[in-house]
């Protein structure tokens, strides 16, 4: 797949046009890990349309197409119901959308799972019909064997420790992990078990920010944080949370703007000139030509 694309502005409202770039790959990505990759800190955020892989791509190094979709725009209760036919519809929109960021599709519950090979017969799919340059999934240990198997297949991973909301019935909830000794090691492990198995990049969710310093200290691949720590390699956040979008988020997501507020703001202008008539005025409408 072409690494740039030119967008039709005449009948597309993917406008302005992107400067055509170079796009990340993903062994770029894994040589930025710690100072030896130049120190700077991976950019993720995640993405499910064009428009909005648009005007993240410019600033970030990663879009991740995650199945946080689920909830962000489907109102779904978890990511479980998430499904393939969604995540290869949005995935396919964000490479549509993007040019420079290395684009990330999480494989949903259910995919991959039961084997090695169904796990690659999820993620080629997955591969084909969207253009993304990886998949993510999630799991310790018990994923490493499928890390490898995709690896060796060509087609790059990226793991998910920690706080793995797909096993939120396994772990009773949304809460921290790595409070107990046992839990540490466990995560500690997995972490090493995914990034010795050939995983390009971590996603650390909801760990104690030591337990993450040292996940980041000693593992290979870099290591991006979500509730972790700023040592982490990267850091990734939901957008929508980010932008204030939403009233309720988790305590380590910080908002960097009132969308919400703002939104709300000027639909209730437009209201306001709707019922007045002052909308359309002069400039929104067409007058027979003289």
């Amino acid at each position: 797949m072409s690494t740039t694309f030119t967008i039709d502005t005449a009948t597309s409202r993917a406008n302005p046009t992107p400067t055509p770039m170079k796009r990340l790959t993903v062994p770029a990505i894994r040589k930025r890990k710690g100072a030896d990759g130049g120190g700077e800190p991976l950019v993720m955020l995640t993405a499910y349309t064009v428009r909005m892989a648009q005007l993240l791509d410019p600033h970030c190094d990663l879009l991740l197409v995650g199945d946080s979709l689920g909830q962000v725009i489907y109102g779904l209760p978890s990511t479980l119901p998430v499904t393939l036919d969604m995540m290869c519809a949005h995935g396919a929109a964000v490479v549509r959308g993007s040019y420079h960021a290395v684009v990330v599709i999480d494989m949903p519950f259910g995919s991959y799972e039961a084997s090695p090979q169904l796990a690659f017969t999820s993620a080629a799919r997955i591969m084909a019909e969207t253009g993304a340059a990886a998949v993510k999934l999630e799991g310790g240990a018990a994923m490493a064997s499928t890390v490898a198997f995709l690896s060796e297949r060509g087609i790059p991973v990226m793991g998910h420790i920690g706080l793995t909301p797909q096993a939120v019935n396994a772990l009773g909830g949304y809460g921290a992990r790595g409070r107990s000794e046992a839990e540490q090691a466990k995560i500690l492990a997995d972490a090493h078990a995914i990034a010795n198995a050939g995983a390009f990049a971590i996603v650390a969710e909801g760990v104690l920010e030591p337990l993450a310093r040292t996940i980041t200290e000693q593992v290979a691949c870099p290591v991006i944080g979500i509730g972790a720590s700023a040592q982490c390699d990267g850091q990734v956040l939901v957008t929508e949370d980010m932008l204030g979008l939403f009233e309720r988020t988790a305590r380590f997501v910080k908002k960097f703007d009132d969308m919400a507020g703002r939104i709300s703001a000027a639909v209730e202008t437009y209201a306001r000139d709707v019922r007045s008539r002052e909308f359309p005025g002069a400039d929104q409408t067409y007058l027979p030509k003289d």
